[in-house]
C-alpha cells in the first residue's frame, strides 16, 4: 500500500494508515503546523531511527520563521513590507533569499506572457478576493484601470540582480504565489540536513517530495476534484524530487446575473479569467517555481498555456469544464508521470 496524499490549495490528508506501513527499523518522523496564514506537514522517513526528532522540528520552524520575515506581507516588519514602503525609485538592495525569489518571478512572468503577476494583488483586492472586509463583487470599470496604472510587473517594477525599485506609485509585490513553494523548499533544505532522503514537506498544498514513503514506492499525490462541493480525488501521481503544486477556480468565486467570477484575474485585462480551464498542476524541479507555474498555468488556461507548457518542457494537468463534466489534458511531460 502506498502514502497517498489529497492535496488542494486549502486542504491537505496524509493517509495515516497507509504511512504506518514502513520497512522495518524504519521510522516515520511527522510535524505539523501553522505558518503563511495556513498549515504545514512534514513526513520524513528516518531510516536507522537516529534522527533528534526534537532538533528536526526546532529546524523546520527556524527555516519557516526566517521566511516569514522575509516574504510575509502581513507582517509591517518583513522585508517585503519595506520593500513596499519604499518610494518610486528608490533602489533597495534585497536579500539573497528575496532576490531568488523576486528573479524566479520575473522569470515566469516573462515566460507566461505577463500572466503570472506579484503585483496583481490590488485588483484581486478590487473584486474583494482579498484579504480585506469587502465582499466579492464586480467593481466599476473606470476603477478596474484606475487599479491597473499600479499593477504590471514589467511597468511598475524594475529588477536588476538583487536590486529593485518601483517604478509607478501605489505598486506592491505581493507574494502568496509563490512564497509557499519557496518555504516548501527551504523546509526541504532543513530536512536534508540531517542527512534524510526521504520525505515530503507540504504547505498550503505546495509541495516537494524527495525520494521514497514507507513502502518504498513514490509518493502518491492526490490531485483534489475541481468541484466546489466536493473533496474527492480526481487523479493521482506518483512524486520523487520534485515540487508540485495546484491552482484551482472551484474554492473562491461569486456569481452575478448568471456569470461565474473566479479570484484568478487576467493580469491584462484586470477581471477574472474566462476559458474552461478550472484546475491546473504542475510539477517541476522545487515548489517555489511550481508554485508560480501553477497560478501561471490556471492563469493562461489549457490552450495557451498547453503550448508554453511544452516549450518550458513543464510537467502540467489541466482539467477544464465540458458538456459532460471535466475532460483532462496532460503535457507531454506529465504524461510520463502519471502513477
Amino acid at each position: 500500500m502506498s502514502a497517498t496524499m489529497r492535496i488542494s490549495r486549502r486542504s491537505f490528508l496524509v493517509m495515516t494508515a497507509a504511512l504506518a506501513a514502513c520497512k522495518p527499523g524504519a521510522e516515520i518522523l511527522r510535524f505539523s503546523g501553522q505558518t503563511m496564514g495556513t498549515t504545514y506537514n512534514v513526513a520524513a522517513i528516518d531510516p536507522t531511527r537516529s534522527v533528534d526528532a526534537k532538533a528536526l522540528e526546532q529546524a523546520i520552524g527556524a527555516a519557516l520563521a526566517e521566511v516569514n520575515t522575509q516574504m510575509s506581507n502581513w507582517d509591517s516588519g518583513s522585508e517585503i513590507s519595506r520593500v513596499n514602503a519604499a518610494g518610486v525609485g528608490e533602489q533597495v538592495q534585497l536579500s539573497p533569499a528575496l532576490a531568488r525569489v523576486m528573479q524566479g518571478a520575473d522569470a515566469v512572468h516573462k515566460a507566461s506572457e505577463g500572466m503570472f503577476d506579484v503585483t496583481v494583488g490590488p485588483l484581486i483586492d478590487l473584486w474583494g478576493f482579498g484579504s480585506g472586509l469587502a465582499a466579492p463583487h464586480m467593481p466599476e470599470a473606470s476603477a478596474i484601470a484606475e487599479t491597473m496604472t499600479r499593477t504590471g510587473q514589467e511597468n511598475v517594477l524594475s529588477l536588476q540582480g538583487d536590486r529593485l525599485s518601483k517604478t509607478a506609485p501605489g505598486a506592491e509585490i505581493y507574494l502568496s504565489a509563490i512564497g509557499k513553494g519557496y518555504g516548501v523548499d527551504r523546509v526541504a533544505e532543513a530536512v536534508k540536513g540531517f542527512g534524510l532522503s526521504d520525505f515530503m514537506v507540504e504547505i498550503g498544498g505546495d509541495l516537494y517530495t524527495s525520494g521514497y514513503n514507507g513502502d518504498g514506492s513514490a509518493w502518491q499525490i492526490g490531485i483534489e476534484s475541481p468541484v466546489s462541493n466536493d473533496r474527492g480525488l480526481f487523479q493521482v501521481v506518483g512524486v520523487s524530487g520534485l515540487g508540485m503544486a495546484t491552482s484551482g477556480d472551484y474554492r473562491n468565486f461569486f456569481e452575478s446575473d448568471g456569470t461565474r467570477y473566479s479570484h484568478i484575474i487576467d493580469p491584462t485585462t484586470g477581471r477574472p479569467i474566462t476559458h474552461a480551464t478550472v484546475s491546473a498542476t504542475v510539477l517541476t524541479e522545487d515548489a517555489m517555481l511550481a508554485d508560480a507555474w501553477a497560478t501561471a498555468m490556471l492563469t493562461l488556461g489549457r490552450e495557451r498555456g498547453l503550448a508554453i507548457a511544452e516549450e518550458q518542457n513543464l510537467a502540467v494537468l489541466f482539467i477544464d469544464r465540458d458538456a459532460s463534466g471535466f475532460a483532462t489534458t496532460a503535457s507531454s511531460r506529465f504524461s510520463t508521470l502519471k502513477a
